[in-house]
């Protein structure tokens, strides 16, 4: 590593103010604050000293999205080997799901980290850590079979106009991965949805519908009581890390005792969604609402999208009693799209991006009442 070290202390002069590769600066600084802290600090001025940067923060939700992308890498094989009535060990699923996965990812990093580049180069920032992640989560939300090249658009859309347009990382409104998890719905529906793109080269005899997918037409014979927990666990047809809520779980786990994922969000998600379920099974008009509601718990990327997504720290609530709102809606909401409007079976994605838009104005109700709070106390104080 000090040769390393070495090596690139060596080539930084060239790519400062007066260096020949002075153009690529935004490049060079990318890769040194991949592989090293950055040796700058600051000067002036009153700050607050804390061990936990942002790098150490995305490294921290890199590794909690692990357990759900070797899975998903696993599952993947699985699933794709079942359908032609095969049943493998554990490496020929996983190497088959790597393989599969692998030029997903390579996609999402170069044209993300490439336009991100591109944008600091010219504005003359330094390249920051927030793709970091995101370049991991988009490959997590869409399904095996999705074609590269509209992957490569969904994912420079979501990185123009949900990040860069507002200013680049810590300004944007929505989150980037599913703005190009939307992107792809509504610019593409045939190759996110239906039974096809779910199994990655399946027979073509076998169905490869997902429990929402299946719910969406109106068949609920795979509701079994047992289903549930084989929702829980993963082993179904979807999105290639959304399937397992147990592999989610564990991640938000460690960004729970880390502190980096918010329990107040993830829990009011959660306690939305099985209230809302609830209300529908009071309700009862069709066999949709009739569905337990710890089932929709499970079916979806319902987990995935409330520890990972909706706990974004730029696009959620800033304020205690606003993230105990921002969650409770966005589980609700995500319900009521996924019964209401069939069409949308992935409501929780919908939901996000909607309270991603209102989360401010929750933050500017709760302060404001605050100051009205503190007002009238004040004034009982001076009578």
């Amino acid at each position: 590593m000090k040769a390393l070290r070495n090596l690139l202390d060596k080539q930084k002069p060239h790519f400062l103010k007066g260096g020949k590769f002075e153009k690529f600066r935004a490049a060079f600084d990318s890769v040194e604050t991949l592989l090293y802290v950055p040796d700058k600090v600051t000067s002036k001025g009153a700050h607050i000293r804390d061990a936990v940067d942002m790098k150490r923060t995305m490294i921290v939700v890199f590794i909690a999205l692990l357990p759900s992308l070797i899975f998903g890498m696993w599952n993947i094989g699985n699933n794709h080997f079942l359908s032609y009535g095969e049943a493998h060990g554990f490496w020929a699923n996983f190497l088959y799901g790597l393989f599969k996965m692998l030029p997903i990812i390579i996609v999402t990093y170069g044209v993300g980290l490439g336009l991100e580049i591109l944008f600091a180069q010219i504005r003359g920032h330094e390249v920051s850590e927030g793709f970091f992640v995101t370049g991991l989560l988009i490959p997590l939300i869409v399904p095996p079979e999705i074609p590269l090249w509209q992957l490569a658009i969904a994912v420079a859309f979501a990185v123009i106009f949900g990040k860069e347009v507002f200013g680049g990382s810590g300004m944007n409104i929505l989150n980037p991965a599913l703005l190009a998890r939307a992107f792809l719905f509504f610019a593409y529906p045939g190759d996110i949805s239906g039974d096809k793109v779910w199994i990655a080269d399946k027979a073509d005899a076998y169905s490869g519908a997902t429990p929402l997918g299946d719910a969406m037409v109106g068949d609920f014979s795979r509701f079994t009581p047992d289903a549930a927990l084989d929702m829980f666990m993963g082993f179904m047809p979807g999105s290639n890390g959304e399937t397992s809520t147990l592999m989610v779980l564990l991640g938000g786990i460690l960004l729970v005792a880390t502190g980096i994922g918010n329990w107040r969000i993830i829990l009011t998600v959660f306690a939305g969604g099985y209230v809302m379920g609830l209300l529908f099974n009071m309700w009862g008009a069709n066999e949709y609402m009739n569905l337990p509601a710890h089932y929709h718990l499970v079916m979806g990327g319902f987990a995935f999208g409330a520890i990972y997504m909706a706990t974004d720290p730029v696009t959620a609530a800033q304020t205690k009693k606003g993230m105990y709102i921002y969650g409770f809606l966005i589980g609700m909401v995500s319900i009521l799209i996924r019964v209401f409007n069939p069409a949308y079976p992935e409501g929780v994605m919908l939901a996000i991006l909607l309270m991603n838009v209102f989360a401010p104005l929750i933050d500017h109700y709760v302060i404001e009442a605050n100051i009205k709070r503190r007002l009238k106390r004040l004034k009982l104080a001076t009578k």
